[in-house]
């Protein structure tokens, strides 16, 4: 039995709003999936996403890779979004808990509204899935996500790798990091601090501005990273970001000073921006987590549960806040770099066609993608 243990660093910013997800007609922001799905919730599996600005995935990948997976069993599924709105998640929730879900897979916002609906849907006696965020305190039924310890550490080391391939010298490295109020921004530090932190330690590595970035609020990054840029007299050697978005908000400040592709800058989600900013030169890796995977494992563990059934799980993730352990499931991340794009294309999480589009096609063509 594996054992992760998650740790929780307590930071007060305020949390900014997102905006819409998947829509309908009626612009709920919802989809609906299986056979006999009419709206409402009754008899079904529900699902609420976050938002839609702090990923593609939460916009097109799971909606898509989800609903195809309860449309295979025949298990109606109704999927929303609460578009960055802890009130409208708040309310979905009521609304699919009161329209009598079996099943509710949710993607909190924050450990507080997510462990007030987790508690609203245990007392009405519904199954409950804690999907790619564990809500703290929440007592989630099951947990579904990727080894976010593991994923920090592979943007630590991509960060080393991209430094000494440019003979940094005491290079000062700056940190933007995901939201305070997401778990998984905790553990990807984790991650990326215990590759990191030696190097400070024996003084290979500087340590430069460190900040968070509320609700992943890419535009507020930029504002960030500005910040930091200008504070250090632009002397940042080494960019830290914890995904993608945050990677093109630290790249586009670099532009304006004409130092994008000298800084190497991390990431994560092999988003298409993120991809072609690898392309570029101006991203020095990504990690891709198989989505599919993570989707399908949450989607097998809800149906078995619509069915009445009791799965059981290989790993077990401790709570830190309640010390209490969850059945979960935890995928493994990959490091990607120029060389394994195509091992993203292949796995058919983006189009080649998306990410070797107008002047990305040459930069195809020399790297290799086919």
């Amino acid at each position: 039995m594996r054992t992760k243990m998650f740790a929780l660093v307590a930071v007060g910013l305020i949390a900014l709003g997102g905006t819409a997800a998947c829509t309908d007609d009626d612009g709920d922001g919802g989809t609906s999936g299986g056979s006999g799905n009419r709206g409402g919730g009754g008899g079904k599996v529900g699902v609420i996403l976050p938002d839609t600005t702090t990923s593609q995935r939460w916009g097109t990948d799971d909606p898509k890779l989800l609903k195809a997976a309860f449309d295979a069993a025949d298990v109606p599924v109704d999927i929303q979004n609460a578009q960055g709105d802890k009130a409208k998640f708040a309310s979905i929730a009521d609304g699919m808990i009161n329209g009598g879900v079996k099943v509710l897979i949710t993607v909190n916002l924050d450990s507080g509204t997510g462990k007030a609906v987790l508690n609203k849907a245990k007392a009405a006696g519904i199954k409950t899935i804690d999907y790619d965020r564990l809500t703290l305190n929440g007592g989630a039924d099951y947990y579904v996500s990727f080894d976010n310890v593991a994923v920090g550490e592979q943007q630590g080391k991509g960060l080393t790798r991209c430094l000494t391939e440019k003979n940094a010298k005491s290079p000062l490295i700056a940190d933007l990091n995901g939201s305070p109020t997401d778990n998984n921004a905790t553990l990807f530090k984790d991650g990326y601090e215990s590759v990191l932190q030696p190097k400070y330690d024996d003084g290979t590595f500087l340590k430069g501005p460190d900040q968070w970035v509320a609700d992943w609020n890419n535009k507020e990054a930029g504002v960030v990273f500005q910040e930091m840029w200008n504070q250090t007299g632009r002397k940042i050697d080494g960019v830290l970001a914890a995904n993608d978005g945050l990677a093109n908000a630290a790249i586009e400040v670099l532009k304006k000073n004409n130092m994008n592709g000298k800084v190497p800058v991390t990431g994560q989600d092999a988003t298409v921006q993120g991809l072609q900013n690898i392309l570029a030169g101006d991203q020095c890796m990504t990690v891709y987590k198989a989505i599919k995977k993570e989707a399908d494992a949450a989607a097998d563990l809800a149906i078995k549960l619509f069915k009445g059934e009791t799965p059981t799980t290989v790993d077990r993730v401790k709570d830190p806040e309640s010390g209490a352990y969850v059945q979960s499931v935890l995928e493994d991340p990959q490091a990607i770099f120029l060389e394994d794009i195509n091992d993203v294309i292949k796995d058919r999480f983006v189009e080649k066609k998306a990410v070797c589009s107008g002047r990305f096609a040459a930069l195809c063509r020399e790297a290799g993608i086919k």
